[in-house]
């Protein structure tokens, strides 16, 4: 497999764990009683970017790591899912 597709799958993986991990150990200024003037009370009390990155690029590495033995080194891919459905040609 071409270098460039591995880090394009490596970063939609990312991209997408990114998301997931945003909302863990996440703390409202509502929860915290300290709501800062012109902020709405949903708002992060404190974000800790370093660490939602530095998790976020862990956990991907560890997903794209398992699709890659599935894929490449064990031969799973798109085609190996059973076709169910009747073939109508």
């Amino acid at each position: 497999m071409p270098i460039f597709s591995t880090f394009a799958i490596y970063f939609i993986i990312w991209w997408l764990t990114l998301f997931a991990v945003l909302p863990i150990g996440m703390r409202t200024q509502a929860e915290e009683k300290e709501v800062v003037p012109g902020s709405v009370e949903s708002a992060p009390a404190r974000f800790r970017a370093g660490r939602i990155f530095l998790l976020t690029t862990v956990l991907a590495a560890v997903i794209h790591l398992a699709w890659y033995v599935v894929s490449v080194r064990l031969g799973y891919g798109i085609d190996s899912i059973p076709q169910f459905a009747p073939k109508f040609y």
